[in-house]
């Protein structure tokens, strides 16, 4: 179910994350929000690198700060994201560049993570008490190289809470052997995230693979995983369905 927060002060349609604590904000963006892109990125593309006009962009990721500022949210912090595992910290200095990393962790009431998906699974952890979070870009690649532990390990408390955002299902999403057999070698437990198909290759679940690594981390309570960004035209994005297509952004954010 698509979910909306609503206050008196605004009203945000988007995603919204489950079983997080009080203090935290999180969700995803849905694809027709307050944007202005044109086809093939209509209309809410928060994404400067996939071809939309710059100041379209721009002017969409101010309406999402703006949507967002009546919740305390005081600023996005935005990633260069590589499918690596490098994690950003946002302290209260406000960065001058745009880091390279595909995750973020902050404690700073009022800061926006933000990472951005078209099909790759974006997982928001948060510690026990809410007042430290991250939020992290897990495609196969950044699961199997481990940036959902990376983010974990970079917080300064262990975190205990993780939402699943939309993600590529595991009936649309087809990879070859060696994806297979990567997994399997790094994690033997990984085998029952894949189906057989008869053409040799596997159907794969990345929402099941991203429970194996939480719980390899001792986080148990996890929710999201419910939703297939290839099937849900209306609603996502997706790059394996499209190929040119805007992105999703997915925010975690501390409460005031």
């Amino acid at each position: 179910m698509i979910l909306s927060i609503d206050l008196q002060e605004s009203s945000l349609n988007w995603l919204a994350a489950t079983g997080l604590p009080p203090s935290v904000l999180a969700g995803q963006t849905l694809r027709h929000g307050a944007g202005h892109s044109l086809a093939p990125f209509d209309t809410f593309n928060l994404a400067l690198h996939v071809g939309d006009d710059p100041a379209t962009v721009q002017a969409n990721r101010m309406a999402l700060l703006q949507q967002l500022a009546p919740y305390g949210c005081e600023r996005l912090v935005w990633l260069n994201q590589v499918h690596g595992t490098e994690v950003y910290r946002a302290t209260a200095d406000v960065q001058i560049e745009v880091p390279t990393a595909d995750a973020v962790v902050t404690d700073q009431i009022g800061v926006g993570c933000v990472i951005m998906t078209a099909d790759c699974l974006p997982v928001v952890l948060s510690s026990a008490d809410g007042r430290e979070v991250a939020c992290s870009h897990a495609g196969w690649r950044g699961l199997l190289s481990g940036v959902i532990e990376a983010a974990a390990h970079a917080m300064k408390e262990p975190p205990v809470y993780a939402w699943l955002g939309a993600a590529i299902g595991a009936e649309s999403f087809e990879v070859g052997p060696e994806v297979r057999d990567q997994f399997v070698q790094d994690d033997p437990a990984s085998a029952e995230a894949f189906t057989a198909l008869p053409n040799g290759k596997d159907k794969a679940d990345l929402y099941q693979l991203a429970r194996l690594r939480l719980m390899g981390l001792g986080i148990e309570r996890v929710s999201g995983g419910e939703h297939c960004t290839v099937l849900n035209q209306d609603q996502f994005f997706s790059y394996r369905r499209d190929q040119q297509t805007g992105r999703m952004a997915t925010v975690v954010m501390i409460r005031p």
